[in-house]
């Protein structure tokens, strides 16, 4: 990620709005966002912990928050997260679950694109062919901008046998806290 080049960005973005940058109010505010991006894109993760276990019992991650930035408006966008597979021999270590969220996070992106890139590290890293992802989002584009509605944005990514009703049900079961 290039600093500079985001602190001149919007050093441009608020001389545009006539902002003086000069006043004390916003005399930091290119290096402060610079900083907020560094942090909500940043990754951490050195390694992947995954563990032999010959369990078939569901691993769920439920209502983990992730922060992003839409891609066509650069606006906030808050998403809980939910997160699912059957390990196939293979689990990772539980706090890798909201990591490999955080992870997939480099950058403004799709929601859809988001669920698909977590499922996809979740099956590599696993092996497991049965996985399942459902994002909330409360997208700030459509808050304060066109429609201006507080509607959530839901979208769903299934795999394996996650595609069928059975271990579907009891996804959505275990997501609403009725198991």
């Amino acid at each position: 990620m290039n600093s500079q080049l985001i602190e001149r960005g919007v050093r441009l973005i608020l001389q545009g709005l006539e902002v003086s940058l000069t006043d004390q109010n916003f005399a930091d505010t290119p290096e402060r966002v610079a900083k907020v991006y560094r942090q909500m894109f940043s990754s951490s993760e050195k390694g992947w912990a995954t563990f032999e276990e010959e369990t078939t019992d569901l691993v769920i991650l439920r209502g983990h928050e992730l922060y992003t930035l839409c891609p066509h408006h650069l606006l906030p966008v808050r998403m809980v997260v939910y997160l699912a597979y059957k390990p196939a021999g293979r689990v990772i270590g539980l706090s890798k679950l909201a990591r490999m969220v955080q992870e997939v996070n480099s950058g403004p992106m799709l929601q859809e694109a988001i669920g698909a890139k977590v499922l996809d590290l979740l099956c590599t890293l696993t092996g497991a062919q049965d996985a399942a992802i459902r994002i909330v989002g409360e997208h700030g584009c459509m808050r304060v901008r066109g429609v201006r509605t507080h509607g959530d944005v839901v979208t769903e990514k299934f795999r394996g046998a996650f595609e069928q009703d059975p271990l579907q049900g009891r996804f959505y079961q275990m997501i609403n806290g009725r198991y």
